[in-house]
């Protein structure tokens, strides 16, 4: 399916900074609460994503990562997920976490 450049300007891609992360096992597939700052027009957002494959809870403090900040607020289990981290499949189909190779602000915007 195709979309047009309009649709696309709908989703809002930013970079934000995961400042907490807690591995959560009780849902159906193990995951990491995040928190993350997306600077001082968004702030500091939640999520919940299925990364214990690949990343600990410690190794994701401080990393810049890329998510949608528009979404609905998701219920995912007891927990209430505020935006999506972007991530691409490993072999495994894992998700591995989009991220600029060079630090940005928070809350830069995706063109």
């Amino acid at each position: 399916m195709k979309i047009n450049y309009l649709d696309f300007e709908k989703v809002d891609i930013r970079l934000g900074t995961i400042v907490e992360a807690q591995e959560y096992n009780k849902l159906k597939k193990p995951s990491i609460l995040l928190k993350i700052d997306f600077g001082k027009e968004i702030g500091l957002k939640k999520s919940s994503a299925q990364l214990q494959k690949n990343y600990s809870s410690r190794e994701l403090i401080n990393k810049q990562i890329i998510a949608v900040v528009n979404f609905e607020p998701k219920q995912i289990g007891n927990i209430i997920s505020e935006v999506l981290v972007l991530g691409l499949p490993d072999e495994d189909y894992e998700p591995i976490l989009l991220s600029p190779s060079k630090k940005l602000k928070n809350g830069v915007k995706l063109y």
